[in-house]
């Protein structure tokens, strides 16, 4: 690539407290798991040797620190008082629901830390980032603040980039993040075509749904005005009334792309015939878009569903001339999606290698490979100027395992989270973490 663009993906490193608190309705893993005892160091071990892969592979490889929990702010926000003991102990005893919010790691899927344009997209020439508000699901919204002085501390250089602040968090303008907007484009550092995926018009729910749509389309707009994209390049499709049923809660559960191909579920889209025809025409003149869309002959959407076949990481790897598809263990398990990425790798198409990583931990939550993910095209001077100690190589890897290994607890059930000691140790890590990344700015 002439101008050296390529794409970063900054994964989420998963936070000391990772439990399975069952707090996102509508995301049927998460609910599915409520209340099991979780293993927070093996599920962030298991992200950072997904890291790692990526970093033998030739890519680039950023990372995301945890951010602070449990959230004593939150707690004494809702009214509980007293030194962080008091505060711990009477909300176990009075608000169960709330101490479960205040220690949420969900900030560990970065697909849903913030939307991202790359330079080659916007009128002001600088990458653009808007953390997402997270306004649907309690425990998230307490994210954005924390999501937007992390993306400051590492894009603050305002000749570069651009950190917006979050959407105001209201139920019209609920915004996801990259999770609903995929990016396409013939060449990573030449100008691309950005399709944002929304689940209802303003506020109201997906009809017939019972489960929240997540992405309001006045957010997505609002995301696209903010970051100075051309309309003609920006195209905004519904997500299926059916996918968000299934508990396709973000659009990223049945749709991943990479360069010039989209690789989607036929039931991704509300019309998919519309949203392939926009495509075609944003991206016209610019590259040929090379959509493969599974049917639900091949894959129904209840398999796509269990094994997040879709929520695998589409990938440019140097030397290879076909794209490589990162899925999670659970799709080589599922043998429909098996056999599919069996053809799939034998066709002539886009797609020209599966490989598979175990990110159970994560999985159970109900985030594959590429929820723990946010994508950042970035140019050469846009990396040299962010912060350097984020881009990963196998020695930093090493060094947040030891940390993981000798901070993060190997067994998490809900009644710990009354355990003003596992507070501490939670806050005990991520502060040994942010001393790994050069970081400690955060805390």
């Amino acid at each position: 690539m002439p101008d050296g663009s390529l794409e970063v993906n900054f994964d989420g490193l998963i936070g000391p407290s990772h439990n399975y608190g069952g707090l996102s309705y509508g995301n049927l893993a998460s609910q599915r798991n409520e209340g099991a005892v979780a293993n927070p160091r093996d599920a962030a071990l298991q992200g950072l040797e997904k890291m790692r892969q990526m970093v033998k592979w030739g890519l680039v490889q950023g990372v995301l620190p945890p951010l602070a929990r449990p959230s004593f702010d939150f707690l004494s926000g809702v009214g509980f008082t007293g030194a962080d003991q008091v505060m711990i102990e009477t909300a176990a005893k009075q608000a169960p629901g709330l101490l479960k919010a205040a220690y949420s790691a969900s900030g560990m899927w970065a697909a849903n830390a913030a939307t991202v344009s790359p330079s080659a997209d916007t009128a002001d020439g600088r990458l653009h980032f808007t953390p997402a508000n997270l306004s649907t699901m309690l425990h998230r919204s307490l994210e954005p603040p924390e999501t937007t002085a992390s993306l400051l501390a590492i894009f603050g250089t305002d000749d570069h980039f651009a950190v917006h602040q979050a959407l105001p968090g209201h139920s019209c303008l609920s915004d996801e993040g990259a999770a609903n907007h995929v990016r396409l484009c013939r060449r990573h550092g030449e100008s691309g075509v950005g399709l944002f995926v929304f689940g209802a018009e303003v506020s109201k729910p997906a009809e017939g749904g019972g489960f929240p749509a997540r992405q309001t389309r006045l957010a997505s707009e609002s995301v696209a005005r903010t970051h100075g994209l051309e309309p003609d390049r920006t195209v905004f499709a519904r997500q299926s009334v059916r996918a968000i049923e299934a508990g396709a809660f973000h659009n990223d559960v049945v749709c991943v792309g990479c360069l010039s191909t989209l690789f989607f579920h036929e039931y991704a889209f509300e019309n998919v015939e519309t949203t392939l025809a926009d495509l075609y025409r944003a991206a016209e003149g610019r590259f040929d878009l090379q959509p493969v869309m599974v049917e639900n002959a091949e894959v129904s959407l209840q398999d796509a569903m269990t094994s997040y076949l879709f929520n695998s990481q589409l990938l440019a790897v140097p030397g290879e001339e076909r794209l490589l598809l990162l899925a999670p263990l659970e799709v080589q398990a599922t043998p429909a999606t098996r056999a599919y990425c069996e053809r799939l790798v034998a066709s002539n198409g886009p797609i020209g290698r599966v490989e598979y990583t175990d990110v159970r931990q994560s999985m159970r939550n109900g985030g594959g490979p590429a929820c723990l993910r946010l994508r950042v095209v970035m140019t050469v001077e846009e990396r040299a100027a962010c912060h350097s100690s984020v881009l990963l190589d196998e020695a930093r890897i090493d060094r947040l395992q030891d940390v993981v290994r000798r901070t993060y607890r190997d067994r998490v059930a809900l009644t710990d989270l009354a355990d003003i000691h596992f507070a501490n140790e939670c806050l005990v890590a991520r502060e040994a973490v942010l001393d790994v990344l050069d970081l400690t700015e955060l805390l």
